[in-house]
């Protein structure tokens, strides 16, 4: 059923003809006319990357209420309803706070233009001022030195995941111009915590600290991690920690969770002893990556023992960490439901899983203009070693697979956050 939000989040894509348009300039205008709420947010945790931003963030934010600290976050893109991107004190914005909130904005705006990431991330500042709070984790939408949340001059923490090639078309070709995008959100005298790194994009990483006086906590050089059997060593300053597998699905999320303990451990103040720490890494949530799906009418359209999994990476970086997974579990046959962007790079996400996976059956993204059709994405994913064919939907491509099956076997669909979200929407 519509949302009167719906109604209001609809007219706010029309305000700018480009969806994406880096720049500050028009938020910076927006917010001046709303009295500069930016400058009045909780202590910040700024952070950008290409890979494991929410990942990190859902640690940090199950961490610090573990040792009882009201959180805000704003992450983004939300996967079934916009509300997930606001969350205020461990709560999801309310409907008519929400739709309040993006009408203040709306009427201060007027007709100027601005994109719909910029007026939603300013009704996410007015939210977080009006809350009180111990802390934001605040997460870039795109790139970082020209990110609408970059218009915060001094957050307490910066954070930077691993950088890797995504949106070329926004942020650059090459590794070293996406980091040095990425390096943007980098500010004199703010400590940053640095994910694992190629060597090009540390060096750019490191060039841009040292240009604005950012002190740097690089991976591999200043903290470290050690996966074992159950879990991990994080290693810092001489002192070695062990922690159990964290929640998330994966073994790149031991590399996701040392983040977090990497820029947990530059909160000072916060009340983060070790056993908060640790149960924040057992008790996250991050819905849509490596989640297992054993209830809703999905999962009813296959037959007993078989597995529905679902993943919304989406790069060539999130490609290989899937293949990663998936090839240390070849207990059963493995199917691709796939669907993605044509924006996005398909044989480079894909090449990785295609000697893992015997049938790939390709589908549109419901409601997404820009999504590859059933026979683009087909034909890309035979370019990449498939045996693929197109499907009407997933419903069709589940029945297809079980049918034509022998045994039981697991179902990955993957390619895209927007076909997660759609799936967890159908799926009830």
């Amino acid at each position: 059923m519509p949302r009167p939000s719906d109604a209001v989040l609809d007219r706010l894509t029309r305000l700018h003809p480009k969806v994406i348009d880096l720049s500050l300039g028009r938020i910076e205008r927006l917010l001046y006319r709303l009295g500069n709420p930016e400058r009045e947010l909780p202590p910040v945790v700024h952070v950008a990357g290409t890979n494991g931003k929410g990942s990190v963030i859902a640690y940090l934010r199950a961490m610090l209420e573990a040792g009882g600290r009201r959180v805000h976050v704003y992450t983004s893109p939300h996967l079934t309803r916009f509300h997930e991107r606001i969350r205020l004190n461990g709560t999801l914005i309310e409907e008519p706070e929400l739709v309040d909130l993006l009408e203040e904005c709306e009427a201060a705006n007027g007709p100027s233009p601005i994109t719909f990431f910029e007026i939603t991330t300013a009704a996410a500042f007015l939210a977080f001022t009006r809350h009180p709070a111990d802390i934001l984790l605040l997460e870039t939408g795109l790139g970082g030195r020209l990110d609408a949340t970059n218009v915060v001059e001094r957050p307490r923490l910066s954070v930077i995941t691993p950088v890797s090639i995504d949106h070329v078309q926004f942020l650059g070709d090459t590794l070293e111009a996406i980091a040095a995008e990425k390096a943007g959100i980098l500010k004199p005298g703010v400590a940053a915590v640095i994910g694992p790194q190629a060597a090009e994009a540390l060096a750019v990483i490191e060039s841009r600290a040292a240009a604005v006086g950012a002190p740097l906590s690089r991976a591999g050089l200043d903290w470290r991690f050690e996966p074992n059997e159950h879990g991990f060593t994080f290693v810092e300053g001489g002192t070695s920690r062990a922690f159990d597998r964290p929640a998330l699905s994966g073994a790149h999320q031991i590399e996701n969770a040392a983040m977090a303990l990497a820029a947990a451990g530059r909160l000072e103040g916060f009340g983060l002893d070790d056993g908060a720490l640790g149960r924040g890494l057992s008790e996250a949530h991050w819905p849509g990556r490596l989640q297992t799906l054993k209830q809703g009418p999905l999962p009813a359209l296959l037959p007993e023992g078989w597995e529905l999994w679902l993943d919304g990476g989406h790069n060539a970086a999130a490609g290989l960490a899937l293949a990663g997974e998936l090839g240390r579990r070849r207990d059963r046959p493995l199917h691709l439901i796939f669907g993605m962007m044509n924006s996005k790079a398909v044989k480079e996400f894909l090449k990785p899983l295609a000697p893992l996976a015997q049938s790939l059956h390709a589908v549109a993204i419901p409601g997404e203009p820009n999504s590859l059709s059933p026979e683009a994405a087909a034909g890309e994913a035979r370019a990449a070693g498939f045996a693929a064919r197109p499907a009407h939907g997933v419903a069709e491509a589940l029945s297809r697979i079980s049918a034509d099956a022998d045994g039981p076997g697991r179902v990955v669909i993957c390619g895209s956050l927007y076909l997660a979200g759609r799936v967890l929407t159908d799926n009830g």
